[in-house]
């Protein structure tokens, strides 16, 4: 079929501009720099990662071999993102202190996903099949702008979609993931013109995926690249598998054999080989109304507004739906959501692994959307950001200056105990970049550019200037409401002089690592004979149950004043035995008058 019958794209030249660098750099550099240092670990999956991160960075061998949170086996996700964030820690945690180091590792990895992301659309957009309509006299673009041009959309979409303001900026594994998950679609697009480069790529992206998740993850996008190959032909699926699939191998199989040879018992490493599998198997089952009920209420809002576009590139490109633009992000895309829908406690942190894959595979939209539905983008994302800007400007300026008073009552009775400062440099910034959002506003509106990608520089400006607000006016109040400093340091406070170790009872590894760092608890297991216990209590559960000659005692509680859910109560291990009554004093007997 000829190119004319298979091709929806007719463009002209003009259409396929570049985008400026530095606006791309700097909205880029800002979006992903915001929100990163001067604030403590969040509850409850950031705590948890940078918990492992600094055991690892304070630790020793043991520690990385088999990361955990002092003591307690981490093993939901393999230890690759950890080792690095702990790296960071160890580097550069006496200037910034261990969770501004810890968050180092975040930023290296949001921005090298976003340069495969641009890589694999720029190396995609090349490729003769996508090429737009050739008018008879001329005057369409060539390949080299045609990517480039669909390679700058594909970035910023990514940068569009709402769900990765909070999500991407966390210590957790998952910014991880999403990174090598970028990386293996990298390195399948590279094979196409590249076979074994592009398969040496594949592979080091697999193996890094496994080892930063665990096996069902790097198993079931394995499934997809065969389906991918049996699909689209251009797909060199031989050299995938005999290069890449033996690379990964290796990689995840060097951890294990360390593990197993380098544990003190080998049991204990065998135990933490055969747990993280375990709960990876674990994390997923059979489909359910409550998964699917959360997707549904969720997915939508957190991917806007990628998913649409998405779903426009599928329908766009009906003819050419086998072809390796559509069927490689597609295939990633489609066995991620199906590990998305078994999964048997949904959560939004998962969410943000689709969106490298969707957001290649929506950059191919931009030449086919109607003017209409670009002028409805556009509207959307205008309105809905500058009134979410300014919603976040009038409560800022309520909560500082106390009038309206009743709305500045209701933003103090969320942060109960907060002492509000005014600081000049926020202020500066998120007024800074309030007048960068009116510029870019007004040159769009404006200047009215026909490049393929204008759909999106609204949206993706509008939700870095969403975060970069948030980070500056409002930073002071979430990290207040969602830190452990203050009861953590609070229990520390009441701890004996002398104790043996603190035995958490029903405490998340996000409490545990916030105890452990801000409060320098030394924690300890069941068998360590612990004479103090750290409780947490959604419910009073009552006092612990006494032991012969031995009691608990309550010697503190606390809870976050963010938080009425949370009430954490410690109890001390006394020697009743070792008590002695007092004699009651009786009274002396008076002579009788006379």
């Amino acid at each position: 079929m000829s190119q004319a019958k298979t091709s929806p794209v007719h463009l002209t030249a003009a259409a396929t501009g570049a985008l400026p660098r530095a606006l791309l750099l700097a909205i880029c550099i800002i979006y992903g720099l915001a929100g990163l240092f001067g604030r403590d670990p969040w509850k409850n999956e950031d705590a948890a990662g940078f918990g492992v991160m600094w055991q690892l960075a304070t630790g020793g061998v043991q520690d990385w071999l088999m990361p955990n949170i002092v003591g307690r086996p981490f093993s939901e996700d393999g230890p690759l993102v950890f080792w690095v964030g702990g790296i960071m820690i160890r580097l550069f945690g006496g200037w910034l202190g261990a969770p501004d180091a810890s968050r180092i590792s975040t930023a290296l990895f949001y921005f090298a996903t976003c340069a495969f992301i641009w890589y694999t659309t720029y190396l995609l957009g090349r490729r003769d099949e996508v090429q737009p309509f050739a008018f008879a006299f001329g005057g369409q673009p060539d390949a080299r702008s045609y990517g480039r041009a669909l390679a700058d959309g594909a970035l910023l979409i990514f940068l569009a979609c709402v769900g990765l303001a909070m999500r991407g900026h966390e210590t957790t594994a998952q910014v991880g993931q999403v990174c090598f998950i970028a990386f293996m679609l990298y390195g399948m697009v590279r094979s196409l013109d590249k076979p074994v480069q592009g398969s040496l790529w594949f592979g080091a992206g697999l193996g890094a995926l496994v080892l930063a998740s665990g096996p069902i993850l790097g198993a079931a996008l394995l499934a997809a690249t065969l389906v991918a190959g049996a699909v689209c032909k251009p797909v060199p699926l031989k050299r995938l598998m005999g290069i890449g699939l033996p690379i990964a191998l290796v990689i995840v199989m060097a951890w294990m054999a360390a593990v197993y040879f380098g544990a003190s018992d080998s049991i204990n490493g065998v135990t933490y080989i055969r747990e993280w599998s375990r709960y990876d198997r674990r994390t997923y089952g059979a489909p359910s109304v409550f998964t699917i009920g959360f997707i549904a209420r969720n997915f939508f809002l957190f991917a806007w507004p990628v998913w649409p576009i998405a779903a426009w590139a599928w329908l766009s490109w009906r003819g050419m739906r086998r072809a390796p633009h559509v069927t490689l992000p597609l295939s990633i895309l489609a066995m991620l959501f199906l590990l998305l829908v078994l999964q048997r406690n949904p959560g939004d942190v998962q969410f943000i692994l689709l969106l490298p894959p969707m957001a290649i595979l929506a950059a191919f939209a931009l030449p086919t959307l109607t003017r209409g539905a670009i002028n409805a983008i556009d509207w959307f994302a205008l309105l809905f950001f500058t009134i979410f800007g300014g919603f976040v400007w009038f409560m800022w300026i309520a909560k500082t200056t106390g009038w309206p008073p009743r709305i500045a009552n209701n933003v103090f009775r969320l942060i109960p105990g907060f002492q509000h400062t005014f600081t000049i440099s926020a202020v500066a910034i998120a007024l800074a970049v309030t007048l960068a959002w009116v510029l870019i506003v007004r040159w769009r509106l404006s200047r009215a550019p026909k490049q393929i990608w204008r759909p999106v520089v609204i949206s993706a400006a509008g939700t870095t200037l969403m975060w970069v607000i948030a980070m500056t006016l409002w930073l002071p109040s979430i990290n207040y409401g969602k830190t452990y400093r203050d009861v953590a340091q609070a229990a520390s406070m009441a701890l004996p002089s002398t104790y043996t170790c603190v035995q958490p009872i029903r405490m998340g590894d996000a409490q545990l690592a916030s105890f452990a760092f801000f409060g320098h608890i030394r924690f300890g297991g069941p068998s360590d004979g612990c004479d103090v216990l750290l409780r947490h209590d959604a419910v009073d559960y009552g006092t612990p149950s006494s032991i012969s000659h031995f009691e608990w005692r309550l010697i503190w509680e606390g809870r976050r004043p963010a938080d009425r859910d949370e009430r954490f109560r410690m109890y001390r291990l006394v020697d009743t035995s070792r008590i002695t009554t007092p004699r009651p004093t009786l009274p002396r007997r008076l002579p009788p008058q006379p």
